[in-house]
């Protein structure tokens, strides 16, 4: 690719965008530890004390002793996930919004050496006991695949948060028959502080297998933390991460910033800032002709339905979104979201709505 194509394709931004959370910088605690790290020699392949610390934080966090590996992006944290409960011919039970099935490129099945993704087309993002049921029970000979996983996002890909009763209704589903549950966390801190409640709460306690906890859109730079609370499906786990090129040499600086996140509590306040960006827009929006949240508004994600007019309007003005899911403009908030930013953004959205 030459430099004039790499010019072309770099967003010209005028300003904060709100596009994707992938688009801030590393916060101040995740960053301070990496540069505490980064003092002198270190065990390398994870048999340092950082990583030692970030392991026994986490399990500190959720009050429990799970299993903890960390890699370096959310789609090697899913994909190895679920290869590490599935056979060839087992089959995953996720919606038709799940971002494994829609945008990690065949990584689950490649992963897992071909388990199927057994996808059930929902309205919003979420399943149901009834998806899973219906799924899992609508063929039980050898032709088809086994279910063997049930995956859920936390928040879901439209901005929605699975509530405690319902993760544990699922749970229960999988319990009857016979299948494991899966947790895509990638925003799993947004969860939280919506919520209000411990990330034992909504995980462990109510039947979560595995967990797939995203840094990077919580303030790191990049890892995920993958966190077993059944010990026998981490089994050779670390032999998955190493053939999948996921083996960090210098794993203390995947861990530290863990450590920033954890010991601070930046995890949650910067997850807890992110949500309130969310609803400021909301709030700002509300009783606009034609301009609403096309899903609720739970966590830091907000969904717009508005006429094509004010989408061309906000673009003009210089903003950036996506409209990949329903039609409508996507806006992620995250740990460094500026409010004035947010309130010129709903300044442009009324004026393009015409209020």
């Amino acid at each position: 690719m030459t430099a004039q194509d790499l010019k072309s394709l770099t967003p010209k931004f005028t300003g904060q965008q709100f596009a994707s959370d992938n688009y801030s910088g590393i916060c101040p605690e995740a960053l301070q530890a990496m540069i505490d790290a980064n003092s002198g020699s270190c065990a390398a392949y994870g048999q340092d004390i950082w990583t030692e610390r970030a392991a026994n934080g986490f399990r500190k966090l959720f009050e429990t002793d799970g299993e903890m590996f960390f890699v370096f992006n959310g789609t090697s944290a899913n994909s190895l996930a679920l290869a590490s409960m599935c056979q060839s011919y087992h089959g995953v039970i996720c919606t038709s919004f799940a971002h494994i099935a829609t945008d990690e490129c065949g990584a689950p099945e490649f992963f897992s050496n071909g388990s199927k993704l057994l996808v059930a087309q929902t309205e919003n993002g979420k399943l149901t006991p009834d998806d899973v049921r219906s799924i899992a029970c609508s063929r039980t000979d050898i032709h088809f695949p086994k279910p063997r996983v049930v995956t859920i996002t936390q928040p879901t890909e439209t901005g929605e948060v699975y509530t405690i009763d319902e993760i544990k209704a699922i749970s229960d589903v999988c319990k009857e028959l016979g299948l494991k549950l899966h947790m895509d966390g990638a925003r799993f801190a947004n969860a939280c502080a919506a919520l209000g409640c411990e990330p034992a709460d909504i995980t462990w306690k109510v039947g979560v297998d595995v967990l797939c906890f995203g840094g990077t859109k919580n303030g790191m730079a990049v890892g995920e933390a993958v966190i077993f609370f059944d010990h026998k499906l981490a089994e050779d786990f670390d032999y998955r991460c190493k053939q999948a090129g996921q083996l960090a040499s210098k794993m203390r600086f995947l861990a530290a910033p863990w450590v920033g996140m954890l010991e601070s509590g930046a995890w949650l306040s910067n997850a807890r800032h992110a949500n309130e960006c969310a609803k400021r827009l909301e709030a700002g929006i509300k009783g606009l002709k034609d301009v609403k949240p096309m899903f609720s508004v739970d966590a830091n994600a907000l969904f717009l339905h508005a006429p094509d007019a004010v989408f061309t309007a906000l673009r003009a003005k210089g903003w950036h979104f996506y409209t990949f899911i329903g039609g409508g403009a996507r806006f992620m908030f995250a740990w460094d979201s500026d409010t004035k930013r947010v309130d010129e953004l709903v300044a442009d959205i009324r004026e393009a709505a015409g209020a």
